[in-house]
């Protein structure tokens, strides 16, 4: 018999069903591992966080081209997040708790109406990745292996298929590069003013140790 819920939601299992039962499988045998990557999926957004403030840090000893980026790479992953809630809404595709019901699942099951394609912290995670890019690619390096890792667990805990991951990352991916380098290019200017005046402390080192990129 079919959920309610797929009576107004697309069912993804057909796509990948068989690769997230897979995960999930594993996520049943090591119970031990449930509850650590349970924390860490949520607690975990915030590497990303700590990422672009290490970017904005740095940058504080680089020219104003580099602030700007630096300055635009949250606003990149919240114009990503937000394109990805639309996307949300559009596709409008079930959970995996309700179409795979006897699956293995970490996480308690969502209401209906909050849809897995694509994948909200995986969205978060890659689009730092992509705005980092432009700012500092070892950064970017570094939040490219966090943002895998948090794309796994967010299967390992039932919350997605394999593909909402991949859709968050390619969808995530161009909308954050993009919105950083219009970004990093038209709010120069703006970013020149404010790193001489009241805002300069936060925008701009002492003038003893700093230097352009």
């Amino acid at each position: 018999m079919t959920h309610p819920a797929l009576q107004l939601a697309f069912d993804g299992s057909g796509i990948d069903g068989s690769l997230f039962t897979g995960v999930t499988g594993f996520a049943r045998d090591t119970h031990w591992l449930n509850t650590p990557l349970d924390l860490w999926t949520n607690a975990g957004l915030g590497v990303f966080g700590v990422l672009m403030a290490i970017g904005w840090w740095n940058a504080r000893r680089r020219d104003t081209s580099a602030m700007t980026l630096a300055l635009a790479a949250p606003v990149a992953v919240l114009v990503a997040f937000a394109v990805a809630e639309v996307a949300k809404k559009l596709v409008a595709e079930a959970r995996p708790c309700y179409s795979l019901p006897h699956a293995y699942f970490v996480d308690s099951c969502p209401a209906p109406n909050d849809y897995a394609f694509p994948s909200g912290h995986s969205t978060t995670a890659f689009a730092t990745v992509a705005a980092l890019w432009l700012l500092d690619r070892r950064l970017a390096v570094i939040a490219t292996a966090f943002a895998v890792f948090e794309g796994f667990t967010r299967v390992y805990l039932g919350d997605h298929y394999p593909h909402d991951v991949l859709g968050a990352a390619l969808l995530a991916i161009p909308v954050a590069y993009l919105t950083s380098r219009i970004l990093g290019r038209i709010a120069v200017p703006l970013v020149a003013r404010l790193r001489t005046g009241a805002l300069a402390p936060v925008l701009r080192a002492a003038p003893g140790g700093a230097h352009a990129r």
